[in-house]
């Protein structure tokens, strides 16, 4: 296992680095001028190009991407053109921490309700709890986010008065409770319907067979022998979802003022904020190349038939 842990760190800092120069050459080959837009409408020419030369946008592609690079394995990963003078990295890390926060507790409670709709539908096979179980799963999943909060703003602040409509004051605060139902739906319908067909897969498995034969009872078969195996699928969903905590969800923080990764993303793309986009993109491939590995390594903790080559 050390052999494949250290082949895959190897590789690594090679996939970021053909991340990074296609995402800035698609930064730098693109349409529009971030100077320019920076600047507005009515704006100095004359300024523009000492702006643009005090950025090092005048030099060279392969230089500018070269000293991008550079800057980046120091740490530095610029400074903003829309929030002039600050760092990206002190503009980021801390909003991917209240992005963190929301979609770690959503991914949790999606899971948990996701794996308990599953093994009800599973076991209810052929009977009118399994259809009603995964169609109620999918269609609150299937609703758009842009209707689904105005809905729930309307009926739960302004009819009820009983949450705050928008705003973030932390993982325990009322204001948490709207974003975090929105954000868990996806994981519910998502992990029901896996779960549900891992469960039919493994009931029929000869094991399980073996144990209602010598007369285990069936609380201990579904427990230790059903459900055990039936979740190493949800592993592999769960294991690459924790990656997609660092990127925040854009309509979700965006429609309920959020102030996470995902509404700065979105910020960031309308403004043409490069050094920003790009921060994001390599913290996102990042963490899926660390997420994967980290699936990689628990299957075969899991399930020891596995191992690593």
């Amino acid at each position: 296992m050390a052999k494949y842990i250290t082949r895959r760190l190897i590789w690594t800092p090679f996939v970021l680095l053909i991340v990074s120069f296609i995402t800035f050459s698609l930064g730098h080959f693109g349409p529009g001028d971030p100077v320019q837009v920076l600047m507005g409408q009515k704006n100095n020419p004359i300024v523009v190009e000492r702006i643009r030369k005090e950025r090092g946008l005048d030099k060279p592609f392969l230089e500018q991407y070269a000293n991008y690079v550079k800057g980046v394995v120091q740490g530095d990963f610029g400074e903003s053109y829309r929030f002039t003078g600050q760092p990206v990295g002190d503009l980021i890390f801390g909003r991917v921490w209240v992005s963190a926060q929301l979609g770690a507790a959503a991914l949790a409670l999606g899971v948990l309700i996701g794996m308990i709709f599953g093994l009800i539908a599973s076991v209810n096979q052929g009977r009118w709890t399994d259809p009603v179980t995964v169609t109620s799963a999918l269609f609150m999943s299937s609703l758009p986010v842009f209707i689904l909060q105005p809905l729930l703003a309307y009926v739960l602040s302004r009819q009820l008065h009983l949450l705050p409509s928008a705003g973030w004051e932390g993982l325990f605060h009322p204001k948490i409770i709207m974003p975090l139902f929105v954000m868990s739906l996806g994981p519910i319908a998502g992990i029901t319907r896996l779960m549900r067909a891992s469960t039919l897969e493994v009931i029929n498995q000869d094991y399980v067979r073996m144990g209602r034969a010598k007369g285990l009872p069936e609380r201990h078969i579904r427990l230790h022998y059903i459900t055990r195996n039936a979740v190493l699928p949800i592993f592999t969903v769960v294991g690459l979802s924790l990656a997609s905590l660092v990127e925040g969800a854009f309509i979700t923080e965006t429609l309920f003022g959020i102030p996470g990764v995902g509404r700065l993303a979105v910020e960031s793309f309308f403004a043409r904020d490069y050094p920003v986009i790009m921060a994001l993109t390599l913290l996102v491939a990042a963490a899926y190349i660390i997420a994967n590995l980290i699936v990689d390594i628990g299957y075969t903790m899991l399930d020891p038939r596995i191992r690593l080559q």
